[in-house]
């Protein structure tokens, strides 16, 4: 132990979590469900309510933190600007669908089980994620990204992201501030879309020029180095501007994007998420006491109940949101796939615990609604799916 802190504890959470993350995660997968769900479970195991190996504490925190301003970084660097410019119409009618109905089925759910303004409308603000991972890749496993409904979903998944981080800014801001005043709300937003804009524009030039510099460079493993620290540059920013951290991560990899090393840095990248990115899912499910989803202990019904009820009002909006979409199209499969809200979802929750705007009975009816909207999602579209590849089916429904 060193200045009062314990590097041993810190080595053996951060071991555990990678271990079981990699092991749980790999048995989700092969019972057909996204590695997302195990690296959660474990992380229940792991944490302080069952074994105790990862706990709740500053330093793991810190670990966590980085594996999500990572894991946005990632996500912006796979977002294509000129592809996002051209989504068109019928997904961001679905996008803008998709966020309004869970939000206002979320936020009057929580208030009717007498959760506070604030608290309930960080509840309906988790129910707007998409989660783009978990989606594109049962798309692409399913072989129908290059169908119309493919299309769609993925372009409505990614403007719902660029607007779920906005809402996180908001919200974030707002439990800072503690109140939900029209004039608080205003200036949040304007902050969080000031920068996202602002952060975008001037980090595509910053970041062709950060490439040039890399390019004359000969230590190896520079341009992952120098991306993972303009990530980081991007998001420390973010939070001195009163924006999300995340905010900035996605922004610096929608920045670097548009570079002509975007797979190189990539491909660089990917190994540092796969490491630090399970950490911040396995403490998310750490921080949830066992005790509390047993439905014996007549406390727990209320949060049990409501989180039922919010998976039923997140599957629901987000199913009606695909009936938007108009032309040739399976509204149905378009509805089915922005259902999941996988790793966007946790970071919602994460958040809202971590600035108390989520109690801990909240944080877990946020969890199961996670939970259950993302495991019916992949069968789901695999039951829908569209029949004919390249093309979009006829049928309307």
């Amino acid at each position: 132990m060193e200045h009062g802190f314990d590097v041993g504890t810190l080595f053996l959470a951060f071991a555990s979590a990678l271990v079981g993350a990699k092991l749980f995660g790999e048995l989700a997968e092969r019972v057909g469900q996204p590695a997302v769900l195990g690296e959660l479970a474990v992380g229940v195991i792991l944490g302080p309510s069952v074994l105790g190996l990862v706990p709740i504490s500053d330093a793991v925190l810190e670990l966590a933190e980085i594996g999500v301003v990572l894991l946005l970084f990632e996500v912006g660097l796979e977002t294509d600007l000129a592809e996002l410019g051209r989504v068109g119409a019928p997904a961001l009618a679905v996008a803008l669908a998709g966020m309004l109905l869970p939000f206002a089925g979320g936020y009057a759910t929580a208030r009717a089980f007498g959760q506070t303004p604030l608290t309930a409308t960080f509840v309906g603000a988790a129910l707007t994620a998409t989660s783009i991972g978990i989606t594109a890749r049962v798309l692409s496993e399913l072989k129908v990204l290059a169908t119309r409904e493919g299309q769609i979903i993925l372009g409505a998944a990614v403007v719902d992201d660029v607007l779920g981080l906005v809402v996180l800014a908001v919200v974030s801001k707002v439990a800072g501030g503690g109140t939900l005043g029209l004039a608080t709300v205003g200036k949040s937003t304007g902050l969080a879309i000031g920068f996202l804009v602002a952060a975008i524009v001037l980090g595509i030039p910053l970041g062709r020029r950060l490439i040039r510099v890399v390019e004359m460079a000969r230590v190896r493993g520079v341009l992952g180095a120098m991306s993972f620290a303009f990530a980081l540059l991007i998001a420390w920013l973010a939070k001195a501007a009163e924006s999300a951290p995340i905010v900035g991560a996605f922004a610096a990899g929608a920045a670097l994007a548009r570079t002509n090393r975007r797979h190189d840095i990539d491909s660089a990248i990917k190994p540092v998420v796969d490491v630090f990115a399970p950490v911040f899912f396995v403490y998310v499910g750490a921080e949830v006491d066992v005790r509390l989803l047993n439905p014996a202990v007549a406390a727990n019904r209320p949060a049990l109940l409501l989180g039922l009820l919010l998976a039923a009002i997140g599957f629901a909006g987000k199913f009606a949101a695909g009936f938007c979409a108009w032309g040739p199209v399976r509204r149905a499969f378009i509805g089915a796939g922005m259902v999941p809200r996988g790793e966007v979802g946790l970071i919602f929750a994460s958040v809202g615990l971590a600035t108390s705007a989520l109690d801990e009975p909240a944080f877990v009816s946020v969890l199961v609604a996670v939970f259950l909207t993302t495991f019916v999602a992949p069968p789901l579209l695999k039951v829908l799916r569209p029949r004919t590849r390249g093309a979009a089916l006829d049928a309307p429904a």
